[in-house]
């Protein structure tokens, strides 16, 4: 097989499962609108990362090899996009005022992931590290493509159900402004931690 597709799928798994700036996103907007209205945004989340997988798959590393500056560049603006996030995180309040209507969408959710510099590493670390070099780019990136798919749409709503259930908990007490800067903090601690620890 020119994927390693059992391995790649059990470090899919430990990706997608474990905090990140996405999984926050969607824990955040699970607590704050409820996990029915969450759902659209769960959705784009999940696609959205189809948008980084292909072109990546279809030689976009090749460009990352010749200007390196413009993902560093990149990396960079995403940083600062989802901290920005994080910090509208720790200032929502749950539980009056929640309103469906003004829950993000699908649209909203399609962006996560390319403004994510952990979806970038973890695509570009399964490129590199679970595809034996010479394989066709369509096999590879399908295989990559679907891989993550399926594990999103497993781990993903799970996260915002936990949202959910923890805000049906806290809101409206004493706890509530704890939960939403813990939240925050998890979200700039994940992104940190892809900048400088080197984590996926």
């Amino acid at each position: 097989m020119s994927v390693a597709v059992a391995s790649f799928a059990v470090f899919a798994a430990s990706q997608v499962g474990t905090p990140g700036p996405a999984n926050m996103a969607l824990l955040a907007t699970g607590a704050r609108y409820g996990f029915r209205a969450a759902l659209p945004f769960v959705a784009g989340v999940a696609l959205g990362k189809q948008l980084i997988i292909w072109p990546i798959g279809f030689g976009l590393m090749e460009l990352a090899d010749r200007a390196p500056w413009v993902f560093e560049t990149l990396k960079w603006v995403s940083a600062v996009y989802i901290m920005w996030l994080a910090w509208k995180v720790a200032n929502l309040r749950l539980g009056a005022g929640n309103d469906a209507l003004k829950a993000p969408g699908f649209a909203a959710g399609l962006i996560v992931h390319p403004l994510n510099p952990k979806a970038w590493a973890m695509i570009v670390a399964g490129f590199t590290s679970f595809v034996t070099p010479g394989t066709d780019p369509v096999i590879a990136t399908t295989w990559i493509a679907a891989i993550l798919l399926g594990t999103q749409i497993l781990l993903h709503p799970l996260w915002t159900l936990a949202g959910n259930t923890i805000a049906r908990t806290l809101a409206g007490t004493i706890w509530e402004p704890y939960l939403m800067y813990t939240l925050a903090g998890l979200t700039v601690a994940s992104v940190l931690f892809v900048l400088f620890g080197g984590g996926t």
